[in-house]
C-alpha cells in the first residue's frame, strides 16, 4: 500500500507541531491487514522508509521528527468501534500490542524496508466477513514538524515483498501525497456493500489542484466537491443498483502544478458510518459500462 492500481507515491504522517495546512489533519493514521484463514505460514508487516530524513520525507527546515509504528492484533483490534472512526479518539489503540518501534532520522532505515514480525495469523482478530484475521498498524507523528512519507507491505518474506495470497490492506482514512505531475491520476477503491444507498466523500486540504470524480460500472465520471487549503469539504452521492457489490474508483486528477500536496480522504455511508478503502480493489478495478441503464438503489 499504495498499490500499482492506486498510482499513489506515498502515504504521509506529519508530526504534532506541523501546520495543519501541510495536509495531515490529526497526525495519526490507522491501517488494517487482512490475513486469510488458510494462511499458515509466518508473515511480516513491512514499512518502506520509516525514518524521518533523507530525500523522500518532507523536510520543514531541518529534520526534527519522530514517528511511532505499532502493530496490534487480538480481540478488538478492528471490531472496536473507536478503531474504525476517521478521527483517532478514545480506544483506537484497541486490541493486543504485538510490536512497536519509534523512528527518528536514521540512515539505516532511510529509503529501505523495515519488517515487523514474524506474526502468526492466530495473533490477529478473526473476522470471517472481512476475509480472515485482521491486524492493525497505528502510525503516530510524535514530536517535530516534518512529514514522514512511507509505504506498507504484507509479505511472507522478511527481506522481500512476497505477496500473501488473498491478503489485503485497508484504511478508513487515507492520508497521501499526490503527484507533482500535471494530469496524473490517483485512485482510491471503496467497496459498496448491499446495504449502501448513498456515500459522503470528505476531503481535506486538496488545495483545489484538480478535479475529483467517481467512476464505476454505472458512472462515467461524477464530480466530487474538492477542498481548499487547510479546509474540509464534502459532497453526497447516490448509489445506483449497478454499483452494489462492486468497488468504486475515486479519481484525483491533477490540473495545476501544486508541489508536495498531501491530502486526507474518508467516506461515510448514509448512516454516517465510515467505509474502508482497499489497496487491492475487491472485484477488480471498476470499468464504466455504457450499455447499463442506471437505476437508483432501494
Amino acid at each position: 500500500m499504495p498499490s500499482v492500481e492506486e498510482n499513489i507515491s506515498y502515504l504521509v504522517t506529519f508530526s504534532k507541531s506541523a501546520d495543519k495546512t501541510w495536509g495531515d489533519d490529526d497526525n495519526i493514521q490507522i491501517y488494517f491487514f487482512t490475513v486469510p484463514e488458510a494462511v499458515k505460514v509466518p508473515f511480516y508487516i513491512r514499512v518502506f522508509d520509516p525514518d524521518n530524513g533523507g530525500t523522500i520525507d518532507e523536510n520543514r527546515g531541518g529534520f526534527n521528527s519522530k514517528t511511532k509504528f505499532s502493530v496490534y492484533g487480538g480481540i478488538g483490534a478492528h471490531s472496536n468501534q473507536d478503531a474504525v472512526k476517521p478521527d483517532p479518539v478514545r480506544n483506537y489503540k484497541s486490541g493486543v500490542l504485538l510490536n512497536t518501534k519509534t523512528f527518528g532520522e536514521d540512515k539505516t532505515t532511510d529509503n529501505k524496508w523495515f519488517s515487523f514480525g514474524p506474526f502468526n495469523s492466530l495473533e490477529g482478530e478473526l473476522q470471517p466477513e472481512l476475509g480472515g484475521y485482521i491486524f492493525k498498524l497505528v502510525v503516530e507523528g510524535l514530536e517535530g514538524d516534518d512529514g514522514n512519507l512511507y509505504k506498507l507491505s504484507l509479505s511472507s518474506d522478511k527481506s522481500n515483498d512476497v505477496k500473501l495470497e488473498g491478503g489485503n490492506v485497508f484504511t478508513y482514512e487515507y492520508c497521501f501525497r499526490t503527484s507533482d505531475l500535471e494530469l496524473n491520476t490517483c485512485h482510491l477503491y471503496p467497496f459498496v456493500s448491499k446495504d449502501i444507498t448513498a456515500i459522503k466523500v470528505n476531503t481535506y486540504d486538496y488545495d483545489e489542484e484538480g478535479i475529483i470524480r467517481i467512476v464505476s460500472r454505472a458512472k462515467k465520471g461524477e464530480e466530487i466537491q474538492p477542498s481548499g487549503d487547510g479546509k474540509w469539504d464534502a459532497s453526497i452521492h447516490k448509489i445506483l443498483a449497478e454499483e452494489i457489490n462492486t468497488s468504486l474508483d475515486i479519481q484525483f486528477i491533477k490540473r495545476k502544478p501544486v508541489h508536495n500536496n498531501n491530502i486526507v480522504v474518508y467516506l461515510t455511508n448514509q448512516y454516517g458510518v465510515a467505509m474502508p478503502f482497499y489497496t487491492a480493489p475487491i472485484g477488480g478495478v471498476p470499468k464504466y459500462k455504457s450499455g447499463l441503464k442506471a437505476t437508483k438503489s432501494k
